[in-house]
Protein backbone atom coordinates (compact mmCIF):
# COMPACT_ATOMS: atom_id res chain seq x y z
CA UNK A 1 0.00 0.00 0.00
CA UNK A 2 1.07 3.61 0.23
CA UNK A 3 3.71 4.82 2.64
CA UNK A 4 3.20 8.55 3.09
CA UNK A 5 6.27 10.64 2.35
CA UNK A 6 7.30 11.59 5.86
CA UNK A 7 9.31 14.55 4.55
CA UNK A 8 6.16 16.59 4.19
CA UNK A 9 3.03 14.79 5.41
CA UNK A 10 3.77 14.61 9.11
CA UNK A 11 4.41 18.32 9.48
CA UNK A 12 1.28 19.25 7.56
CA UNK A 13 -0.95 16.71 9.28
CA UNK A 14 -0.33 18.27 12.69
CA UNK A 15 -1.92 21.50 11.44
CA UNK A 16 -4.41 20.79 8.70
CA UNK A 17 -4.71 17.08 7.90
CA UNK A 18 -6.31 16.32 4.52
CA UNK A 19 -10.10 16.12 4.78
CA UNK A 20 -11.37 13.10 2.90
CA UNK A 21 -14.95 12.25 1.96
CA UNK A 22 -15.58 8.49 1.67
CA UNK A 23 -18.67 7.67 -0.38
CA UNK A 24 -20.42 4.35 0.30
CA UNK A 25 -20.76 3.49 -3.37
CA UNK A 26 -23.59 1.12 -4.21
CA UNK A 27 -25.05 0.26 -0.79
CA UNK A 28 -26.06 -3.21 -2.02
CA UNK A 29 -22.43 -4.05 -2.79
CA UNK A 30 -19.29 -4.43 -0.71
CA UNK A 31 -18.62 -0.68 -0.41
CA UNK A 32 -20.01 -0.30 3.14
CA UNK A 33 -18.14 -3.41 4.28
CA UNK A 34 -14.73 -2.43 2.89
CA UNK A 35 -15.12 1.08 4.32
CA UNK A 36 -15.89 -0.27 7.79
CA UNK A 37 -13.00 -2.72 7.52
CA UNK A 38 -10.61 0.00 6.36
CA UNK A 39 -11.63 2.36 9.14
CA UNK A 40 -11.14 -0.38 11.73
CA UNK A 41 -7.42 0.10 11.06
CA UNK A 42 -6.55 3.06 13.28
CA UNK A 43 -3.40 3.77 11.25
CA UNK A 44 -5.57 4.76 8.28
CA UNK A 45 -6.72 7.97 9.96
CA UNK A 46 -3.35 8.99 11.41
CA UNK A 47 -2.65 11.52 8.65
CA UNK A 48 -6.15 12.55 7.54
CA UNK A 49 -9.64 13.43 8.70
CA UNK A 50 -12.27 11.02 7.34
CA UNK A 51 -15.99 11.56 6.81
CA UNK A 52 -18.22 8.81 5.44
CA UNK A 53 -20.83 10.15 3.01
CA UNK A 54 -23.82 7.85 2.90
CA UNK A 55 -26.55 6.37 5.07
CA UNK A 56 -25.78 5.84 8.74
CA UNK A 57 -28.66 3.37 9.16
CA UNK A 58 -27.35 1.27 6.30
CA UNK A 59 -23.85 1.25 7.78
CA UNK A 60 -25.29 0.12 11.11
CA UNK A 61 -27.22 -2.63 9.34
CA UNK A 62 -24.07 -3.95 7.64
CA UNK A 63 -22.15 -3.72 10.92
CA UNK A 64 -24.78 -5.75 12.75
CA UNK A 65 -25.25 -8.27 9.94
CA UNK A 66 -21.56 -9.11 9.61
CA UNK A 67 -20.97 -8.87 13.37
CA UNK A 68 -17.18 -8.88 13.19
CA UNK A 69 -14.49 -7.32 15.35
CA UNK A 70 -12.74 -6.37 12.11
CA UNK A 71 -15.31 -3.66 11.36
CA UNK A 72 -15.35 -0.12 12.72
CA UNK A 73 -18.46 0.74 14.72
CA UNK A 74 -20.45 3.31 12.71
CA UNK A 75 -21.46 4.98 15.97
CA UNK A 76 -17.85 6.08 16.38
CA UNK A 77 -17.41 7.43 12.84
CA UNK A 78 -17.92 10.87 11.34
CA UNK A 79 -20.85 10.33 8.96
CA UNK A 80 -22.48 12.85 6.64
CA UNK A 81 -25.92 11.26 6.49
CA UNK A 82 -27.48 11.64 3.04
CA UNK A 83 -31.29 11.51 3.25
CA UNK A 84 -33.06 8.95 1.05
CA UNK A 85 -36.80 8.84 0.47
CA UNK A 86 -38.55 5.89 2.10
CA UNK A 87 -39.20 4.07 -1.19
CA UNK A 88 -35.51 4.13 -2.10
CA UNK A 89 -34.35 3.14 1.38
CA UNK A 90 -36.84 0.27 1.64
CA UNK A 91 -35.87 -1.24 -1.72
CA UNK A 92 -32.13 -1.53 -1.13
CA UNK A 93 -31.34 -5.24 -0.97
CA UNK A 94 -27.83 -6.32 0.04
CA UNK A 95 -26.35 -8.34 -2.82
CA UNK A 96 -28.71 -7.04 -5.50
CA UNK A 97 -28.04 -3.93 -7.52
CA UNK A 98 -31.24 -2.21 -8.58
CA UNK A 99 -32.73 1.22 -9.24
CA UNK A 100 -32.89 1.96 -5.51
CA UNK A 101 -29.23 1.18 -4.86
CA UNK A 102 -28.31 3.16 -7.98
CA UNK A 103 -30.30 6.17 -6.79
CA UNK A 104 -28.65 5.98 -3.37
CA UNK A 105 -25.08 5.72 -4.69
CA UNK A 106 -25.73 8.62 -7.08
CA UNK A 107 -27.07 10.74 -4.20
CA UNK A 108 -23.95 9.98 -2.12
CA UNK A 109 -21.71 11.06 -4.99
CA UNK A 110 -23.62 14.27 -5.64
CA UNK A 111 -23.40 15.22 -1.97
CA UNK A 112 -19.68 14.49 -1.75
CA UNK A 113 -18.93 16.45 -4.94
CA UNK A 114 -20.98 19.45 -3.81
CA UNK A 115 -19.27 19.54 -0.42
CA UNK A 116 -15.81 19.17 -1.95
CA UNK A 117 -16.38 21.92 -4.49
CA UNK A 118 -17.60 24.19 -1.67
CA UNK A 119 -14.36 23.58 0.24
CA UNK A 120 -15.56 21.22 2.97
CA UNK A 121 -13.34 18.35 1.75
CA UNK A 122 -9.97 18.16 0.01
CA UNK A 123 -10.54 14.82 -1.69
CA UNK A 124 -13.12 12.17 -2.42
CA UNK A 125 -12.52 8.44 -2.03
CA UNK A 126 -15.31 6.55 -3.77
CA UNK A 127 -16.44 3.01 -3.09
CA UNK A 128 -17.53 1.13 -6.24
CA UNK A 129 -20.86 1.72 -7.95
CA UNK A 130 -22.80 -0.36 -10.47
CA UNK A 131 -23.18 1.50 -13.75
CA UNK A 132 -26.22 -0.62 -14.57
CA UNK A 133 -27.91 0.47 -11.32
CA UNK A 134 -27.26 4.12 -12.20
CA UNK A 135 -28.91 3.49 -15.55
CA UNK A 136 -31.92 1.90 -13.85
CA UNK A 137 -32.17 4.97 -11.62
CA UNK A 138 -32.16 7.24 -14.67
CA UNK A 139 -28.58 8.51 -14.41
CA UNK A 140 -26.93 8.02 -17.79
CA UNK A 141 -23.22 8.30 -17.07
CA UNK A 142 -20.51 5.86 -18.18
CA UNK A 143 -19.15 5.96 -14.63
CA UNK A 144 -18.23 8.07 -11.62
CA UNK A 145 -15.33 9.73 -13.43
CA UNK A 146 -17.61 11.34 -15.99
CA UNK A 147 -19.99 12.62 -13.29
CA UNK A 148 -17.07 14.09 -11.37
CA UNK A 149 -15.81 15.86 -14.50
CA UNK A 150 -19.24 17.24 -15.38
CA UNK A 151 -19.93 18.59 -11.90
CA UNK A 152 -16.43 20.09 -11.80
CA UNK A 153 -16.91 21.72 -15.22
CA UNK A 154 -13.75 20.21 -16.71
CA UNK A 155 -13.36 18.59 -20.11
CA UNK A 156 -9.76 17.39 -19.67
CA UNK A 157 -9.69 14.39 -17.37
CA UNK A 158 -8.38 10.87 -17.23
CA UNK A 159 -8.31 7.60 -15.31
CA UNK A 160 -4.89 6.87 -13.82
CA UNK A 161 -4.35 3.58 -12.03
CA UNK A 162 -1.69 3.56 -9.33
CA UNK A 163 -0.34 0.64 -7.34
CA UNK A 164 2.71 0.13 -5.16
CA UNK A 165 4.31 -3.31 -5.26
CA UNK A 166 4.37 -5.15 -1.92
CA UNK A 167 7.42 -7.01 -3.22
CA UNK A 168 9.71 -4.14 -4.27
CA UNK A 169 7.99 -0.86 -3.37
CA UNK A 170 8.01 0.17 -7.03
CA UNK A 171 5.01 2.26 -8.12
CA UNK A 172 3.06 1.35 -11.25
CA UNK A 173 1.16 4.21 -12.91
CA UNK A 174 -1.08 3.47 -15.89
CA UNK A 175 -3.22 6.04 -17.72
CA UNK A 176 -6.00 5.00 -20.10
CA UNK A 177 -6.36 7.03 -23.31
CA UNK A 178 -9.92 5.77 -23.79
CA UNK A 179 -12.09 4.30 -21.07
CA UNK A 180 -15.63 2.94 -21.08
CA UNK A 181 -16.38 2.59 -24.77
CA UNK A 182 -16.95 -0.50 -26.93
CA UNK A 183 -13.81 -2.02 -28.38
CA UNK A 184 -15.09 -1.46 -31.93
CA UNK A 185 -15.04 2.31 -31.29
CA UNK A 186 -11.47 2.55 -30.00
CA UNK A 187 -9.64 3.01 -33.33
CA UNK A 188 -12.01 5.76 -34.45
CA UNK A 189 -11.94 7.51 -31.06
CA UNK A 190 -8.16 7.66 -30.85
CA UNK A 191 -6.71 10.77 -32.51
CA UNK A 192 -3.46 12.75 -32.20
CA UNK A 193 -5.44 15.49 -30.44
CA UNK A 194 -6.86 13.05 -27.86
CA UNK A 195 -3.46 11.51 -27.13
CA UNK A 196 -1.86 14.94 -26.75
CA UNK A 197 -4.56 15.87 -24.25
CA UNK A 198 -4.02 12.65 -22.28
CA UNK A 199 -0.24 13.02 -22.39
CA UNK A 200 -0.54 16.60 -21.15
CA UNK A 201 -2.63 15.37 -18.22
CA UNK A 202 -0.15 12.62 -17.42
CA UNK A 203 2.88 14.92 -17.51
CA UNK A 204 1.09 17.48 -15.32
CA UNK A 205 0.01 14.76 -12.88
CA UNK A 206 3.49 13.28 -12.57
CA UNK A 207 4.84 16.71 -11.63
CA UNK A 208 2.00 17.89 -9.41
CA UNK A 209 1.19 14.68 -7.57
CA UNK A 210 4.37 12.60 -7.68
CA UNK A 211 7.22 15.10 -7.91
CA UNK A 212 8.44 13.77 -11.28
CA UNK A 213 9.33 16.54 -13.74
CA UNK A 214 11.88 14.70 -15.88
CA UNK A 215 10.66 11.17 -16.33
CA UNK A 216 10.03 8.35 -18.72
CA UNK A 217 6.67 7.39 -20.19
CA UNK A 218 6.01 4.19 -22.16
CA UNK A 219 3.26 4.43 -24.78
CA UNK A 220 1.52 1.37 -26.19
CA UNK A 221 0.82 0.62 -29.81
CA UNK A 222 -2.72 -0.12 -30.90
CA UNK A 223 -2.34 -3.18 -33.10
CA UNK A 224 -0.54 -6.51 -32.55
CA UNK A 225 3.22 -5.93 -32.84
CA UNK A 226 2.39 -2.21 -33.12
CA UNK A 227 1.12 -2.82 -36.63
CA UNK A 228 4.17 -4.73 -37.96
CA UNK A 229 5.04 -1.77 -40.23
CA UNK A 230 1.49 -1.60 -41.53
CA UNK A 231 0.99 -5.33 -42.07
CA UNK A 232 -1.28 -5.76 -39.02
CA UNK A 233 -2.97 -2.37 -38.99
CA UNK A 234 -2.13 1.07 -40.32
CA UNK A 235 -2.79 3.38 -37.35
CA UNK A 236 0.81 3.33 -36.14
CA UNK A 237 2.22 4.24 -39.55
CA UNK A 238 -0.56 6.68 -40.45
CA UNK A 239 -0.48 8.87 -37.36
CA UNK A 240 0.69 7.30 -34.09
CA UNK A 241 4.41 7.21 -34.91
CA UNK A 242 4.45 10.72 -36.49
CA UNK A 243 2.51 12.03 -33.46
CA UNK A 244 5.01 10.48 -31.06
CA UNK A 245 7.98 11.89 -32.97
CA UNK A 246 6.50 15.38 -32.68
CA UNK A 247 5.77 14.92 -28.97
CA UNK A 248 9.41 13.99 -28.37
CA UNK A 249 10.39 17.32 -29.89
CA UNK A 250 7.78 19.17 -27.81
CA UNK A 251 8.80 17.50 -24.54
CA UNK A 252 12.61 17.34 -24.38
CA UNK A 253 12.57 16.78 -20.62
CA UNK A 254 10.61 13.54 -20.92
CA UNK A 255 11.71 10.27 -22.51
CA UNK A 256 8.79 8.94 -24.54
CA UNK A 257 9.15 5.27 -25.51
CA UNK A 258 6.92 3.70 -28.13
CA UNK A 259 4.74 2.77 -29.69
CA UNK A 260 5.59 -0.41 -27.78
CA UNK A 261 3.89 -3.65 -28.91
CA UNK A 262 1.07 -4.19 -26.41
CA UNK A 263 1.97 -7.81 -25.72
CA UNK A 264 5.51 -6.93 -24.60
CA UNK A 265 5.01 -3.52 -22.98
CA UNK A 266 4.01 -5.09 -19.69
CA UNK A 267 6.97 -7.48 -19.35
CA UNK A 268 9.25 -4.85 -17.80
CA UNK A 269 6.69 -3.52 -15.27
CA UNK A 270 5.82 -7.11 -14.36
CA UNK A 271 9.47 -7.77 -13.60
CA UNK A 272 9.70 -4.53 -11.62
CA UNK A 273 6.57 -5.45 -9.67
CA UNK A 274 7.71 -8.92 -8.67
CA UNK A 275 11.38 -8.14 -8.20
CA UNK A 276 12.82 -10.09 -11.10
CA UNK A 277 16.54 -9.31 -11.14
CA UNK A 278 16.58 -9.00 -14.94
CA UNK A 279 14.30 -5.95 -14.86
CA UNK A 280 15.89 -2.55 -15.24
CA UNK A 281 14.82 1.06 -15.56
CA UNK A 282 11.01 0.70 -15.49
CA UNK A 283 9.08 3.69 -16.80
CA UNK A 284 7.57 6.29 -14.48
CA UNK A 285 4.20 5.83 -16.20
CA UNK A 286 2.49 3.80 -18.91
CA UNK A 287 -0.06 5.12 -21.41
CA UNK A 288 -2.48 2.43 -22.59
CA UNK A 289 -4.73 3.16 -25.54
CA UNK A 290 -7.86 1.38 -24.36
CA UNK A 291 -9.48 -0.06 -21.24
CA UNK A 292 -8.49 -3.71 -21.28
CA UNK A 293 -5.05 -3.05 -22.75
CA UNK A 294 -4.20 -1.20 -19.56
CA UNK A 295 -6.35 -2.85 -16.92
CA UNK A 296 -5.72 -6.52 -17.60
CA UNK A 297 -2.04 -6.19 -16.59
CA UNK A 298 -2.85 -3.78 -13.74
CA UNK A 299 -5.38 -6.15 -12.25
CA UNK A 300 -3.20 -9.18 -12.86
CA UNK A 301 -0.40 -7.59 -10.83
CA UNK A 302 -2.34 -5.51 -8.34
CA UNK A 303 -5.99 -6.48 -8.16
CA UNK A 304 -6.17 -6.17 -4.37
CA UNK A 305 -4.22 -2.91 -4.06
CA UNK A 306 -4.53 -0.84 -7.25
CA UNK A 307 -6.15 2.57 -6.96
CA UNK A 308 -8.08 4.48 -9.62
CA UNK A 309 -7.37 8.20 -9.40
CA UNK A 310 -9.13 10.76 -11.57
CA UNK A 311 -6.67 13.31 -12.92
CA UNK A 312 -7.59 16.72 -14.30
CA UNK A 313 -10.13 17.50 -11.56
CA UNK A 314 -9.80 20.51 -9.22
CA UNK A 315 -9.52 18.10 -6.29
CA UNK A 316 -8.12 14.64 -5.58
CA UNK A 317 -10.32 11.63 -6.24
CA UNK A 318 -9.32 8.02 -5.69
CA UNK A 319 -11.19 4.73 -5.71
CA UNK A 320 -10.44 1.04 -5.17
CA UNK A 321 -9.81 -0.80 -8.40
CA UNK A 322 -12.57 -3.37 -7.95
CA UNK A 323 -16.31 -3.58 -8.43
CA UNK A 324 -19.37 -3.93 -6.24
CA UNK A 325 -19.02 -7.73 -5.87
CA UNK A 326 -22.72 -8.21 -5.22
CA UNK A 327 -22.19 -11.97 -4.97
CA UNK A 328 -20.22 -11.65 -1.71
CA UNK A 329 -21.86 -8.53 -0.27
CA UNK A 330 -22.89 -8.99 3.35
CA UNK A 331 -20.84 -12.15 3.84
CA UNK A 332 -17.98 -10.48 5.67
CA UNK A 333 -15.29 -11.76 3.28
CA UNK A 334 -14.57 -8.67 1.17
CA UNK A 335 -10.93 -7.54 1.05
CA UNK A 336 -10.39 -3.92 2.14
CA UNK A 337 -6.77 -3.68 0.95
CA UNK A 338 -7.60 -1.59 -2.11
CA UNK A 339 -9.86 0.73 -0.10
CA UNK A 340 -7.05 1.32 2.40
CA UNK A 341 -4.68 2.03 -0.48
CA UNK A 342 -7.17 4.50 -1.97
CA UNK A 343 -7.41 6.39 1.33
CA UNK A 344 -3.65 6.44 1.77
CA UNK A 345 -3.01 7.59 -1.80
CA UNK A 346 -5.61 10.37 -1.50
CA UNK A 347 -3.90 11.54 1.69
CA UNK A 348 -0.52 11.50 -0.01
CA UNK A 349 -1.70 13.39 -3.09
CA UNK A 350 -3.46 16.10 -1.09
CA UNK A 351 -0.36 16.54 1.06
CA UNK A 352 1.82 16.75 -2.04
CA UNK A 353 -0.36 19.51 -3.48
CA UNK A 354 -0.47 21.41 -0.19
CA UNK A 355 3.31 21.18 0.12
CA UNK A 356 3.77 22.56 -3.38
CA UNK A 357 1.28 25.38 -2.74
CA UNK A 358 2.97 26.36 0.52
CA UNK A 359 6.56 26.12 -0.66
CA UNK A 360 6.33 26.67 -4.41
CA UNK A 361 8.42 23.57 -5.05
CA UNK A 362 7.77 19.89 -5.57
CA UNK A 363 8.29 17.62 -2.62
CA UNK A 364 11.11 15.10 -2.91
CA UNK A 365 10.30 11.57 -3.94
CA UNK A 366 9.79 9.14 -1.05
CA UNK A 367 13.10 8.04 0.44
CA UNK A 368 12.54 4.41 -0.55
CA UNK A 369 12.18 5.34 -4.25
CA UNK A 370 15.89 5.59 -5.06
CA UNK A 371 16.76 2.30 -3.38
CA UNK A 372 13.87 0.54 -5.05
CA UNK A 373 14.94 1.55 -8.54
CA UNK A 374 18.59 0.67 -7.92
CA UNK A 375 17.43 -2.86 -7.21
CA UNK A 376 15.36 -3.23 -10.39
Amino acid sequence: MYQINQNYTVNLSNKNPPRLALTLGDPAGIGPEVILKALADQNISNNCHLTVVGSRDLLLGVYEQINSTHLANPEHLQVLDVPLNSETANNIIIGTGNAASGAASFAYMEQAIACTLSGEFDAIVTAPIAKSAWQLAGHNYPGQTELLAEKSAVDRFGMLFVARSPHTGWTLRTLLATTHIPLCQVADTLTPQLLTSKLNLLVECLAQDFGIENGRIAIAGLNPHSGEQGQLGSEEQDWLIPWLEQERINRPHFQLDGPIPPDTMWVNPGQAWYGNSSAHNPADAYLALYHDQGLIPVKLMAFDRAVNTSIGLPFVRTSPDHGTAFDIAGHGIADATSMKAAIELATELVSQRVYKTQTGVLSPRPKHWENVNKNL
